[in-house]
């Protein structure tokens, strides 16, 4: 199968198509995103070589049982060992053993199949399309940030960072009526927020203003400055 494999850098190559194992299934890639994460990959981070990819949507062509044959789905792509306290607690994103899609130790989606535990996996409705569920990956980590902070009606909230994983932040810390507010530096990119009804503030126009909670979604060490810069006293 061709796949995108990075070793020193990118090459599209010839692989072998992965067999899966009897808890596993193979999955035939309909559509893949790419992630910052990938990008930073091939600058060198962790060290990682292999097939790049983990953002996907897929169909199902072998695995156990006939449930999930033909059936589209995106997946998690933690694969804990199933034994530590961490997986043991549900919390197999932790596990110091894991196995991450196209980041350590696991090919990843930029290639025509991957195998992943049938576990992993979550069936796509048909009301929603490939391009769309292609963004599920990034949009639970979004939602992640729900299940470790408390956000209420009343609060103040900056997103740091205009790129896709900031976008989808603002979406999601809306929904408890949270007045969210974009600081961005690209404005075609912070129209893209504004036109969900995200207020959007250019990153040189900051003014001092405080916040109850600060999500920093640039990635970069100044945008971490500006979040510690930018959170009032016992905010998080």
């Amino acid at each position: 199968m061709k796949a995108l494999y990075l070793s020193k850098k990118p090459e599209l190559k010839e692989i072998a198509c992965p067999r899966p194992k009897a808890s596993e299934a193979l999955i035939k890639i309909r559509l893949a995103g790419i992630c910052n994460t990938d990008l930073e990959l091939i600058k060198g981070y962790m060290g990682f070589q292999g097939v790049l990819g983990h953002e996907f949507v897929g169909e199902v062509v072998e695995a156990p049982g006939e449930f999930w044959i033909g059936k589209r789905v995106c997946g998690e792509i933690n694969l804990g060992c199933g034994k530590c306290d961490y997986c043991c607690k549900g919390l197999s994103r932790h596990c110091p053993y894991r196995s991450v899609l196209g980041i350590l130790k696991k090919n990843g989606t930029f290639a025509e199949y991957i195998t992943l535990p049938v576990d992993n996996l979550h069936l796509v409705p048909d009301s929603i399309s490939d391009v769309q569920a292609v963004f599920v990956e990034p949009l639970a980590a979004a939602f992640e940030i729900l299940e470790q902070v408390h956000i209420e009606p009343n609060h103040e909230v900056a997103v740091i960072g205009d790129g896709k994983l900031g976008l989808l932040i603002c979406q999601v810390l809306k929904l408890p009526g949270a007045h969210v507010i974009l600081i961005g530096k690209h404005q075609r990119k912070m129209r893209l927020a504004e036109n969900q009804g995200v207020e959007t503030v250019h990153l040189s126009e900051l003014s001092g203003q405080q916040f109850d909670v600060v999500v920093e979604a640039s990635g970069s060490a100044s945008g971490f400055q500006t979040a510690m810069q930018n959170i009032r006293p016992r905010g998080t």
